[in-house]
């Protein structure tokens, strides 16, 4: 059983792993593992206290199919900052869409009307959402729902704020002084673009290493060479799919999807990016019979919490 969310970051295809286990967007890691055991202590069939069946496997289903990969994705340090990575780069994107963009929770309403101290209106809103979320399981996907909102336009805000900061930050072009005699010539047309095309060759040769990396299976090395383009390409939809082709070889799926779905907005059309579509496409089944057989039933919970009596 799939539980579609259609809005916040879920309406652009991103899992909202912060709204799924109910922490803010700057949560850490120690957040983040109590209300994980909170949740799963509440959700996991050894110590739920659901009455019927039926909701006993709607727990179980919660807990395996949206609580425990949101879990998977932020309690690992590099698998939490390259999902914050994506998560910034899609508030910039969406940054100039805050006049545009349809708003349908209060909360998030209220965020976005916000002059001041946006941090703490973030927290103060977030706070009643959370306190109940995991309470009555039918309402669960629409709890989340409204956190994830509430986190969007927290992202949006914060990015646009950010990139006009640093358009303020950077200092006024000095005049330039008038030439003095045999002064150095300014670059000539071909020059920049010899200067273009040795920064688009840099870049493919990154991008070739990073494929012969993962052809040789070196996907540590494959991911880091990727990440490292990134920061100074980070739209390019090559990149993504590359890096989301290797994350889909370790077994990262949450990231790998996030890669992937970034590289389809950027060029659907791009080979790499269809390839990596096409393994996701495949992949996913799989990922999904595993966590149900694995998690579903219980796995390595009984060392948290015990089995009953």
């Amino acid at each position: 059983m799939s539980f579609p969310i259609e809005q916040g970051l879920f309406k652009y295809e991103i899992a909202d792993h912060y709204a799924i286990l109910g922490v803010p967007i700057n949560a850490d890691s120690r957040q983040i593992r109590k209300r994980y055991l909170k949740i799963a202590y509440l959700l996991h069939p050894d110590t739920f206290h659901g009455k019927t069946e039926e909701a006993q496997q709607l727990a179980t289903r919660i807990l395996s199919k949206l609580v425990n990969p949101a879990y998977e994705t932020l309690s690992k340090d590099r698998s939490r900052n390259e999902y914050k990575l994506v998560l910034s780069q899609m508030g910039q994107n969406l940054a100039d869409e805050l006049s545009s963009i349809t708003i349908a929770t209060d909360e998030a309403q209220k965020l976005l009307q916000t002059s001041q101290d946006r941090e703490l209106t973030y927290h103060r809103l977030l706070t009643p959402l959370v306190s109940h979320q995991y309470d009555h399981l039918e309402n669960v996907c629409t709890v989340i729902a409204q956190i994830s909102e509430l986190n969007l336009i927290y992202l949006m805000l914060n990015q646009g704020e950010q990139v006009k900061e640093k358009a303020r930050a950077k200092p006024k072009p000095k005049p330039e002084p008038k030439p003095a005699p045999q002064s150095t010539k300014t670059p000539s047309s071909k020059e920049k673009e010899t200067k273009k095309e040795d920064t688009k060759s840099a870049v493919a040769t990154s991008l070739k290493r990073a494929q012969e990396y993962i052809e040789r299976n070196n996907l540590s090395q494959a991911i880091l060479e990727l990440r490292e383009t990134l920061k100074d390409n980070p739209n390019n939809s090559t990149c993504h799919g590359l890096l989301g082709i290797a994350y889909l070889k370790e077994k990262q799926f949450t990231m790998a999807k996030i890669h992937i779905n970034k590289a389809r907005k950027v060029n659907p059309q791009d080979p790499i990016v269809i390839q990596g579509k096409q393994a996701l496409d495949e992949a996913l089944p799989d990922e999904d019979k595993s966590k149900s057989s694995d998690k579903s039933q219980g796995g390595g919970f009984f060392g948290l919490f015990g089995k009953k009596k």
